[in-house]
């Protein structure tokens, strides 16, 4: 159950993130009030899953660097912004960490 509500935690980052983006500076409320209802979920099941007993630096790894890597990719789908190779590989390199804080901690 963790790790689904951790699923959710970063789809709600995700779509806050971007709905920041497309807020243009608080002026379209809709976008505003995604914003605001995106974070408050998203750290709502951050801290759910903290008190579940996932470790700290497991939870908010994956989460932080599963939300740099997807907004960069979706940034790049609906905003058409840059996504060059070190760009992508940075995207690599960032879950292979992931997996390597996943991996390390049943070691």
């Amino acid at each position: 159950m963790s790790w689904l509500m951790l699923a959710g935690a970063i789809a709600a980052e995700v779509t806050a993130t971007l709905s920041l983006r497309a807020s243009e500076g608080f002026s379209r409320l809709g976008f505003t009030a995604l914003v605001v209802v995106g974070y408050a979920t998203a750290f709502g099941l951050l801290a759910a899953i903290l008190q579940r007993g996932m470790p700290v630096g497991v939870a908010y790894g994956i989460w932080a660097a599963s939300g740099v890597a997807i907004v960069a990719l979706l940034g790049h789908v609906i905003f058409g912004e840059a996504l060059t190779v070190p760009m992508v590989a940075g995207i690599g390199l960032i879950v292979v960490g992931v997996l390597l804080v996943e991996f390390g901690r049943a070691a």
